[in-house]
Parts: C-alpha cells; sequence; structure tokens
C-alpha cells in the first residue's frame, strides 16, 4: 500500500510536467493485478512516459546498473519505484530471477527489453528469450509502444524538440493464451506489437519537431561520412550535418535530410554505416581507430568500481586495448551502452566499464564488436 501511495504521489507531481514538455497524449490503461509490461525504447525518459498510462498501477521498472552507482539519487529511485538491476553487456539471468520474483510478489514489472534504446528511430528486436519470460511469468502480458520519441529527443542529442507524442497499449494476453505458444512465437508477437518506424510514420503524418541546433551532437552515433567514408570527419554543426569532405546537410523539422543525398535520413545512414564498417573491419590489418582520454573501471559485487586506468582507447581487427591491457574480441561476451559515453562490456574475468571524459564516439566500438559477434555466428 505505501509503494502505491508513492506512485500516486509522483504521477500527480510529474503528470503536468510530462505532459506538457513531451506534448505526450497518453491511453490509460486500467488491468488489475500484476502484469509484464513490454514495451520500445526510445529515450532515457521512457520509464516516465509510459507511467503516464498507468496512473493507478506502481511499476518496477528493469534498468542499467549503473543507476545504482550514483548515491543519493539512486536511494531515492530505490524507494520511489524499487527498479530491478539488468548489468548491460553481461548475461541477463540475474534480471531474470529477480523479475519472476517480483511478478510472484504481485509487483507490475516493465522491461525495455530491445535492450538499447533506439539509434536510428526504428525498433530492433527484443531479446530472443523474452517470449519465454512471458510465458514463463503466469500474468498477463501488456505490449506498449511509444510514438514520436525519436524525433523528439534522438539519442545522440541532448536537446528536446517540441512536436508530438503518444504511448498507449498495443496488446493484452492473458496467461493462458500465452500457454498456447511457444516462446519463440510470443517474441514474433512482442516484436510485431512494438515495432515503432519513425520515418515511416513522418512520411504519413509530416509532423514537425521544433527546436534549435537539431543536428548539434549526430556525430555521437553517426561517425562514418556517409559521403566519403571517413571515420570521425563528420559532425553536427547547428542544424545541418558537416564533413571535410565538403558534405553538407540540413537536418530539417521533420527528421529527413536535405538534399536526400546521400542519405535522406537516419535509418538510411545507420544501413550504410554498419556496410562500411563491415568492409573497413575485412580489409584493416592495423588500428581501426582510437579515441584518448577515455577511463577503465571494473565493476565487482555490490556494484563497487575499481580503476583500472586512464589512456587511449585503441580498436584493432580483434581487440580492444587501453590502460596497458587488452581485450580480445573473441573473449567478450556481451557488450553494450548506457547513453553516449558510458560502454559496459563481460569477459570471463569480469564486468568492465570504459567511460569518456570528453566527447567521443564509443558506439563505433561497440558495432565492431557487434560485427565480429554475427561474423563468428
Amino acid at each position: 500500500m505505501k509503494r502505491k501511495k508513492r506512485w500516486a504521489l509522483l504521477y500527480r507531481l510529474v503528470r503536468g510536467f510530462v505532459q506538457r514538455r513531451f506534448r505526450l497524449s497518453s491511453a490509460r490503461c486500467t488491468l488489475e493485478g500484476p502484469c509484464l509490461i513490454i514495451a520500445n525504447h526510445v529515450t532515457n525518459w521512457d520509464p516516465l512516459l509510459l507511467a503516464m498510462s498507468f496512473p493507478d498501477k506502481p511499476i518496477r521498472f528493469v534498468a542499467s546498473e549503473h543507476i545504482f552507482r550514483r548515491g543519493w539519487v539512486s536511494a531515492l529511485l530505490s524507494r520511489l519505484v524499487a527498479p530491478i538491476p539488468r548489468k548491460k553487456g553481461a548475461s541477463g539471468a540475474d534480471t531474470v530471477m529477480g523479475v519472476l520474483r517480483a511478478l510472484k510478489d504481485g509487483d507490475t514489472v516493465c522491461i525495455f527489453a530491445e535492450g538499447d534504446a533506439s539509434w536510428d528511430g526504428l525498433t530492433h528486436p527484443v531479446f530472443p528469450a523474452t517470449g519465454k519470460l512471458a510465458r514463463m511469468s503466469g500474468v498477463p502480458l501488456v505490449t506498449y509502444r511509444l510514438e514520436g520519441g525519436y524525433l523528439s529527443l534522438p539519442r545522440w542529442s541532448r536537446s528536446l524538440r517540441r512536436g508530438r507524442m503518444r504511448g498507449g497499449v498495443v496488446g493484452v494476453y492473458a496467461p493462458e493464451e500465452l500457454k498456447k505458444r511457444t516462446g519463440p512465437e510470443i517474441t514474433a508477437l512482442i516484436d510485431r506489437d512494438i515495432f515503432e518506424d519513425a520515418y515511416a510514420r513522418q512520411r504519413r503524418e509530416h509532423v514537425r519537431f521544433r527546436g534549435e541546433d537539431r543536428a548539434e551532437g549526430i556525430e555521437r552515433g553517426f561517425f562514418l561520412c556517409p559521403r566519403c567514408g571517413a571515420v570521425g570527419r563528420v559532425r553536427g554543426v547547428a542544424n545541418r550535418v558537416r564533413c571535410d569532405c565538403g558534405l553538407s546537410l540540413l537536418y530539417t523539422e521533420e527528421g529527413f535530410f536535405d538534399p536526400p543525398e546521400p542519405v535522406a535520413t537516419l535509418s538510411e545512414w545507420e544501413l550504410f554505416q554498419e556496410a562500411a564498417l563491415q568492409k573497413r573491419c575485412r580489409e584493416t590489418e592495423g588500428t581501426l581507430f582510437s579515441d584518448e582520454n577515455l577511463t577503465l573501471r571494473k565493476i565487482g559485487s555490490g556494484h563497487r568500481e575499481t580503476a583500472l586506468g586512464t589512456g587511449t582507447l585503441t580498436q584493432k581487427p580483434d581487440a580492444l586495448e587501453i590502460a596497458g591491457r587488452r581485450f580480445p574480441l573473441a573473449g567478450i561476451d556481451s557488450m553494450a551502452m548506457v547513453k553516449t559515453d558510458l560502454l559496459l562490456f563481460t569477459t570471463g574475468e569480469g564486468y568492465y566499464e570504459i567511460r569518456a571524459r570528453k566527447p567521443c564516439c564509443l558506439r563505433k566500438y561497440l558495432m565492431v564488436w557487434q560485427n565480429s559477434e554475427n561474423s563468428a555466428g
């Protein structure tokens, strides 16, 4: 009961702010009892945005482990919403057990099961075991989709654009119905329900997302010039994307590039970037790229941090090197990012964090590891 009262108070305090700031319209859900909510992931504000549809239902969100290392902020979040920790870049076995325990205790749990906020405006497949978890849960599965979030606050940007957002339940599936399906079938159902293509929607609706310096920070996620293919030369300047090769694209209020060549959208740029990086990984024998002044830490039990050094992060075709340590890509079990400045990964020796101390694109290192995993598969 205390949690329900705290939730109701929190909802009343933030509802007006969230709806005005994000121009959000939310469809209210009145489902009784505990449930498992699975939603697409677009912004760092997604838990708060989704919560606007559930005024009477306290929700425990699965959250990145790093928020438990933020002192009084972590303590406050734990008291208000009791998040379930998830080590990004690590096995999710402990998280699954935490989710199942919470559901058994009568709590409602929300998972952003893509594991990572979208970089290119498209919803990506959820973790393959998500359907199995939903089937095991014994509670209703609620699928939820946020629309308009990517163009309101792209992951690579720190400035909000005023456009239009919507959020609402797509489907509610009873435990009895889930038992009739296999885990992969439920996973496919979830992928279908929560899928969002920001650019396909824009071509239908043509919403203007107004804001200043719309292209600022784009290099945090998009590092390969779509014209010349150079790494690290592209940058966002005010409302334009520029490169030393002469590239100059206006990033419009509708989220498209003008002119629409060599790419018309960030999802097209993403496809180009993936293919170009794969080619570079195949053909390069030495250093792919590097960045200076990054810190390496090892994260132990109880969220304890141990500093291992600061230095240049170097990407070789087969390994990451930093602070006198070498991490073969084949020995990295999992890797993920938090926001734009934190890279997390696990090896047989432990769980590590690389943090940028000045602006740089850490995403390119994640994409090299992902390419190596796909190649090995």
